[in-house]
């Protein structure tokens, strides 16, 4: 059993109370403190977080785990003509402890890394609205994040290398991406416990591309299409799947406002060819789907509540046997707005799983919010992996039912676009699949907290 670290989490309070005596009234920021020019900007973002989960749930791992985990990031933009910008952007992410945990992969650990560098071009008054391209190496948030984003809670970024462009108006935003997905180096565990640099590439044999498009509905809301493309080789360094995937889907959604309700609808279908593991089976024939909804209403009252009721389905492969895939590939997309902290927790993802939940929001003054959320957690598939967990029964005979989570958390911007101190809680309660399944380390549930704070400048 691994020892807990009081004195991480205590040091990150003691560094948010010491910062609370720098309050001033506006951000303070890097640009005005070097007197750099209108056209020059950079941006400076330092996090450190300590986590801790009891009962480990993945197989072969078991136990309790902890880590400490830093993530430094500094991006520059220089724009040379008014229609022209340059940029970079640096990522650090590392454990200050990795040697010690027993879940270290290249989503927690990145060091010295290249994380964009680009050129974008800026034209107003094309065909009535403003086109922006741009090229080279940066990040993607496209739409609901579900299946293409900027990770925000993970401790690295996803980033890509190609051309993105993107028309916009007042009332509609079309674009278009191809790119080639960076792969995190390193990737295996005894040089991402050293913290070793090895910068990450890119392959011809990886292609990522896109068409999207957003606008407002007849009624007044708004709706997306998309179509997404991924192509990948196998490849064993790092390890990589095969996959031949299009995965066309909409979503139609009213943004939340104090005293109305709001609505998320959006499914996606998946079809092609894939693999399920990075050797072995042959290439499988690829049919998937997910859905979300969700309805919510916002009090206009004080602390500002609001409550939203929740639904997801991503589809599992029903028959390991049958030459067919049925597991929805969620991409390059953020899961933990929709199911929970991610990092060394995050037992769920978008895969072979159906859950209901409930959340409830609150933000009692401009700089203190708060949520907390209950799922229900069920295999759409029961023959099929827990995506999040790792644990599998072939026949079966452990039934559907993972279990529910309770999840927490506390965000206060103390010093608002500076320093931002949060925590959370997660408490997984075992159902019959992690009970039984053969593989399931856990018998009891598992329990996960952490605590960060937020540099920004």
């Amino acid at each position: 059993m691994r020892r807990s670290r009081p004195s991480a989490l205590a040091l990150l309070f003691v560094v948010a109370f010491g910062a609370s005596a720098r309050a001033t009234a506006e951000p303070w920021r890097l640009d005005d403190a070097v007197g750099l020019s209108d056209r020059v900007s950079i941006d400076f973002q330092h996090r450190v977080r300590y986590e801790h989960l009891w009962d480990q749930f993945r197989p072969v791992l078991g136990g309790n785990d902890d880590i400490v985990l830093l993530r430094t990031l500094i991006h520059g933009r220089l724009r040379l003509m008014d229609w022209l910008d340059v940029g970079a952007e640096l990522q650090d992410s590392r454990a200050l402890d990795g040697e010690n945990s027993g879940f270290v992969s290249n989503s927690l650990i990145n060091p010295a890394e290249l994380l964009q560098a680009y050129a974008e071009f800026g034209f107003d008054e094309v065909a009535g609205g403003r086109l922006q391209l741009r090229g080279g190496r940066f990040t993607l948030n496209i739409g609901s994040r579900r299946l293409a984003s900027r990770n925000g809670f993970r401790n690295t970024i996803s980033s890509f290398t190609g051309l993105d462009a993107t028309w916009k108006s007042e009332a509609l935003t079309v674009r278009g991406f191809w790119t080639l997905p960076v792969q995190r180096l390193p990737f295996r565990l005894d040089e991402l416990r050293d913290n070793e640099v090895d910068f990450d590439e890119e392959s011809f044999d990886f292609h990522f591309w896109g068409l999207y498009a957003d606008g407002e509905l007849p009624w007044g809301d708004s709706g997306e299409l998309y179509l997404f493309g991924l192509h990948a080789d196998e490849n064993t360094d790092p390890p990589r799947r095969r996959r031949d995937l299009y995965t066309p889907g909409f979503r139609i959604y009213r943004r939340p406002a104090p005293g109305r309700f709001d609505y998320q609808i959006e499914t996606a279908l998946q079809v092609g060819r894939s693999r399920q593991a990075t050797s072995g089976a042959g290439t499988l024939d690829h049919f998937a789907h997910f859905f979300h909804a969700e309805l919510g209403y916002s009090f206009g009252t004080t602390w500002s509540p609001r409550v939203v009721v929740q639904y997801d389905y991503a589809s599992g492969d029903n028959d390991p046997d049958d030459g067919d895939n049925e597991r929805f590939d969620t991409l390059f997309g953020d899961r933990s707005f929709d199911f929970g902290h991610t990092s060394i927790y995050g037992p769920f993802a978008r895969a072979n799983l159906f859950t209901p939940g409930v959340r409830v929001q609150v933000k009692p003054t401009p700089k203190l919010s708060a949520y907390a959320s209950f799922r229900a957690f069920w295999l759409a598939s029961r023959s099929d992996v827990w995506a999040g967990g790792g644990n599998r029964d072939p026949d079966g005979d452990s039934g559907r039912y993972v279990g529910s989570q309770i999840e927490m958390r506390v965000r206060w911007r103390i010093f608002p676009k500076n320093v931002t101190l949060e925590g959370g809680y997660a408490h997984l309660f075992a159902g019959e699949f992690m009970d039984d399944a053969p593989t399931s380390p856990s018998r009891g549930g598992a329990d996960y907290v952490y605590t960060q704070i937020v540099f920004e400048y």
